[in-house]
Parts: structure tokens; C-alpha cells; sequence
């Protein structure tokens, strides 16, 4: 699949900041065409960039196809501290504070083995890092969803 450009992500961006906005909306407050809003709508839908309702961003579409899930050793007086370092590598997706063996789980995705890295890397030279174990993500079995709990309340 190949990359976004900085158009698509422009249009992406003003969905996630207003996904109910029509095409001339966002056109307009993009300083494009309605048709060029509405082609590039069409193509990230064929390009498989939106993900069910929630209109979730494909991490492959931005050229990312290789999620990992980094376990995160820490030492925890300078745990809230670390969660701003983490927020500051853009390949970290996601992390959540985990009781058990380790501190923190953090949603990573990269452009390949190397890639990754790179990142894990970039983590463990944050302030408070101890160590990483690192798992690839082979394959999304149940994806993010909130549907079936919607369904519940009808």
C-alpha cells in the first residue's frame, strides 16, 4: 500500500478533528476543491486507510506495516515522567501503565526490523528505563471495537 501524502493527511487530520463536517466544510477549510476532498476521500477508502466506523488511521498506510509491543522495565519515581518521553517518539502509538511483571506496555509501530530498532533504541535511553522485551505483532485477531457494547444498549 503505498504512503500518504501530506494531502491525505491534511484531510485526515480535519476528520479526526471533525468527522460529522461535510466535504465542502472541510474543503474550504483546507484551501481545496471540493472534488479533490472527495477524490482523495474515495481513494483512502480503496486504499483500506479507514478501519470500520471509527475511521481508525491505518498504520501501514502511513508506511508503518510492523506494530510491536514493547514491555517497559522502569524505575517507578520516574515513571509519570517518562510517559511525556514516550509521547514524544512519534512511533509510539499507545502505552498503558500495567500492574505485574512489567511497568508499561507500549504500542509501537515502525517501518521494519530496523526500524524498530531504532525505536525500542530511542525508549530505552529515556530517563527510567531499565530494560524492553519486545514483541511483534504477527497478526490483529479481534480489532479495536466498540460496536458490539453499542449493541448491547439498543
Amino acid at each position: 500500500m503505498p504512503s500518504l501524502d501530506g494531502t491525505d493527511a491534511r484531510i485526515l487530520l480535519a476528520m479526526v478533528n471533525d468527522p460529522k463536517q461535510t466535504v465542502v466544510a472541510m474543503a474550504a477549510q483546507l484551501g481545496l476543491s471540493r472534488n479533490t476532498v472527495q477524490a482523495r476521500i474515495s481513494s483512502l477508502e480503496k486504499r483500506h486507510a479507514f478501519l470500520g466506523f471509527d475511521h481508525r488511521i491505518s498504520a501501514a498506510a502511513l508506511g508503518y506495516p510492523l506494530t510491536a509491543f514493547i514491555s517497559v522495565h522502569v524505575q517507578q519515581q520516574k515513571l509519570l515522567a517518562l510517559a511525556g518521553l514516550l509521547a514524544d517518539i512519534p512511533e509510539v502509538v499507545e502505552a498503558h501503565g500495567l500492574s505485574g511483571r512489567a511497568d508499561l506496555l507500549v504500542r509501537v509501530v515502525s517501518t521494519g526490523a530496523e526500524d524498530l530498532f531504532r525505536i525500542n533504541g530511542k525508549i530505552l535511553a529515556c530517563d527510567g528505563v531499565e530494560r524492553t522485551d519486545t514483541s511483534l505483532a504477527m497478526n490483529e485477531l479481534v480489532p479495536f471495537r466498540f460496536t458490539p457494547l453499542l449493541k448491547r444498549r439498543v
